[in-house]
């Protein structure tokens, strides 16, 4: 058994949570289960899921779709339009 950490819980939202503390090594957005035996929490991560798209079958219905060159993922700088002057017509 690894060290053990403390920690309390708190409200978020109408929820009850818990923080786990960085020295555990979970990264964030990790998906977990929480199941309660005999008065005791237990938190899993969830196992690996594949989240990626499967594409092949529309891919394979648009013959005329190619994937891009090298040469063709480059884009040319622009400036940011951080106030939005593009939407504006101005």
């Amino acid at each position: 058994m690894g060290e053990e950490r403390h920690t309390r819980t708190f409200k978020s939202g109408n929820s009850v949570a818990v923080r786990l503390p960085k020295a555990l090594g979970i990264a964030a957005g990790v998906e977990v289960t929480v199941r309660e035996e005999h008065g005791r929490y237990i938190v899993e991560p969830v196992a690996g899921t594949d989240k990626r798209i499967n594409l092949t079958g529309v891919a394979g219905s648009m013959p005329w779709l190619k994937p891009l060159t090298p040469e063709q993922r480059i884009m040319e700088p622009r400036e940011l339009d951080w106030e939005g002057k593009s939407l504006k017509g101005d």
